[in-house]
C-alpha cells in the first residue's frame, strides 16, 4: 500500500485560501514568510492525519505545483471582493493575477521553478511534513511515519541538485526528522 498526495489541494478552504493570496501578493520576503508562517500549521495538520491513517506505510507527498494564477480571484466583481476582504487595491491583486497567467501553464512557475524562485515555500512544506512525521513517530513508534518527498517537475539535473539540497537543509533543522525519499 502506499498513498500519494498532491499538496496544492491543501489551500483552497477559506482560511487556507486567505494564507496563500497573501503569500502570492506578498512583495518581500519577510511578507512571504508571515503568510507561509500561517500555513504551516495547517500543513503539518493535513499531513499528521495522513501519516496516522497511513501508519507504516509509505506516503508520497508532492510539493506544491500548480499556476500561482489559480489561487487568485478571477472577473472583476470577485478581484474587487477579495481585494476589499485582502485591504489591497484591486489593482494590485488584478496586476499579480495578470502578472503570474501563463499562456501555457508547463512553462513558467510550475513544478520545482516555483521553489527555485521562493525557496521558502517549500521549505515550509518541508519543514511541515517532516514535523508531522517526527510526532506521529514520537506518538505511534518509530517507522509509522513514512515520508516520501517528491520534487515535482524537474527538468534538468541542477533543478534537481538545488531542491534536494535545499530538502536536506530544512531536514537538518527538524529536530527528530525521520528518513525521508
Amino acid at each position: 500500500i502506499r498513498d500519494r498526495c498532491r499538496t496544492e489541494h491543501m489551500f483552497f478552504a477559506a482560511e487556507r485560501i486567505a494564507a496563500m493570496r497573501a503569500m502570492i501578493l506578498a512583495d518581500s520576503l519577510a511578507e512571504r514568510q508571515q503568510a507561509l508562517a500561517r500555513l504551516l500549521p495547517m500543513q503539518k495538520s493535513d499531513f499528521i492525519g495522513i501519516f496516522k491513517e497511513m501508519a507504516g506505510y509509505p506516503v508520497t507527498i508532492r510539493l506544491l505545483d500548480p499556476p500561482l494564477h489559480e489561487f487568485l480571484p478571477h472577473g472583476e466583481h470577485e478581484v474587487a471582493a477579495v481585494a476589499a476582504l485582502m485591504g489591497v487595491s484591486a489593482e494590485k491583486l488584478a496586476g499579480r493575477a495578470k502578472m503570474l497567467a501563463e499562456a501555457n501553464p508547463m512553462l513558467g512557475h510550475r513544478g520545482c521553478r516555483l521553489a527555485i524562485t521562493y525557496p521558502e515555500i517549500y521549505a515550509m512544506q518541508v519543514q511541515a511534513i517532516l514535523e508531522a512525521a517526527a510526532e506521529v513517530n514520537a506518538e505511534l513508534g518509530a517507522g509509522q511515519a513514512v515520508p516520501e518527498i517528491m520534487i515535482p517537475l524537474t527538468a534538468t539535473l541542477s533543478e534537481l541538485v538545488r531542491m534536494k539540497e535545499l530538502v536536506a537543509r530544512v531536514a537538518a533543522d527538524v529536530p527528530n526528522a525521520p528518513a525521508y525519499l
